[in-house]
């Protein structure tokens, strides 16, 4: 989710008075992130003050939407880390995601 920097702390008191926070992702002036393990499949909210350093989750979702190749490797990464230790899936998610962006830096997406 992306608002306007002026919006940020009032978008964020209103997902936190409804959603419990991430513990295992990192909180800034412009980046936070809520969960709601209840749901099936598990639902994650990600909000970011546009232009912010942690501005980048519209840039992957648009190169996922582009390639499905890019999809099914992602999926494969998330079947192969099922079971697996928290912190081994957001490594390896973190270096696929940080790939995949620089990789659409090169390539401009339409």
């Amino acid at each position: 989710m992306r608002v306007e920097r002026k919006d940020f702390q009032v978008v964020e008191a209103t997902l936190a008075a409804r959603f419990a926070r991430n513990p295992g992702s990192i909180r800034t002036e412009e980046f936070a992130a809520f969960e709601n393990e209840a749901c099936t499949p598990h639902l994650g909210i990600q909000l970011t003050a546009k232009g912010g350093a942690f501005d980048v989750f519209h840039r992957f979702a648009a190169a996922l939407r582009a390639d499905p190749v890019l999809v099914q490797r992602y999926n494969d990464l998330k079947i192969a880390h099922n079971g697996q230790p928290m912190d081994r899936y957001r490594a390896a998610k973190d270096a696929f995601v940080a790939d995949t962006l620089l990789h659409a830096k090169a390539k401009p997406m339409k």
